[in-house]
């Protein structure tokens, strides 16, 4: 029984990196577009990713690539500052990256600039990205019980932080769109133009956004909610498949009315 369910389980794998298909909505002729869902502090998966969309690249025709990052680079897994400096430092140079904003980055940047409101942001996921970037452990379990301690975080955050992280985050954009394709973070609010789109809706939403079964205007690609596979529904697709539990970061790749999944 445990070799049949580890075949099947190798076969789905197999399927969800080489399917493709092909679809009513067009990436923007002449590029390919690779969407990556959230890493979450693992290095570890970004490295693997980016080798499987570099052979992805070469496997097919030669043409410009966007490569679009849907936010939530950092907390929970164990190196989000690493994350964020191979992303600053480290890509390849035939890609065009695209760096959107996720609601943890948003919980990083209320730290900073207010820390009395920092405990929901540990809670969830924020000690773990203080620690990558050196705040002692001390600070952080004083952080947890006394509101001078998220203070002293804070600070001590501030002053380990490289000046290009600083300003990788505070850069981020909050949505992307690319022919039928609209990418943000979370989703969108449903009867809301995608041009007017608020900024807490894009990068937290979740309920109203995926029971809406309806178009958005675009196809929707968004990450936030974690998923076991990808959703690919006619108005959105879901590529968070919870990479910093699972070990299985996602990527969407679209060319032309074709689409496709690579995963670590």
């Amino acid at each position: 029984m445990v070799a049949k369910e580890s075949k099947l389980a190798e076969k789905e794998r197999f399927l969800s990196v080489t399917m493709s298909e092909h679809t009513g909505a067009y990436a923007p002729k002449g590029v390919r577009l690779y969407a990556v869902g959230d890493i979450h502090g693992r290095l570890d998966l970004l490295d693997r990713m980016l080798d499987l969309i570099a052979s992805d690249k070469s496997a097919r025709q030669e043409l410009p690539a966007v490569l679009v990052f849907l936010g939530d680079y950092i907390d929970r897994g164990p190196n989000s500052k690493g994350t964020v400096s191979r992303l600053i430092e480290g890509l390849p140079a035939d890609v065009t990256p695209v760096f959107l904003k996720g609601n943890h980055e948003d919980f990083l940047l209320a730290f900073l600039d207010r820390p009395g409101f920092g405990l929901n942001w540990l809670h969830n996921g924020g000690d773990m990205a203080l620690l990558s970037y050196g705040v002692d452990m001390q600070v952080i379990q004083n952080a947890y019980w006394d509101p001078s301690g998220l203070a002293e975080a804070a600070t001590a955050l501030r002053e380990l932080m490289p000046a290009d992280h600083l300003q990788f985050y505070r850069a981020l954009q909050l949505s992307y769109r690319a022919g039928d394709y609209f990418f943000t973070h979370a989703g969108v609010r449903p009867g809301v133009p995608l041009e007017y789109q608020k900024e807490a809706d894009l990068i937290w939403i979740r309920d109203e956004f995926l029971r809406y079964p309806h178009d958005f205007g675009a196809v929707v690609v968004h990450g936030h909610t974690p998923v076991r596979r990808p959703e690919d529904l006619h108005n959105r697709i879901g590529i968070d498949t919870l990479a910093f539990h699972t070990g299985r970061l996602t990527a969407l790749g679209l060319e032309g009315n074709r689409r496709w999944f690579l995963s670590t």
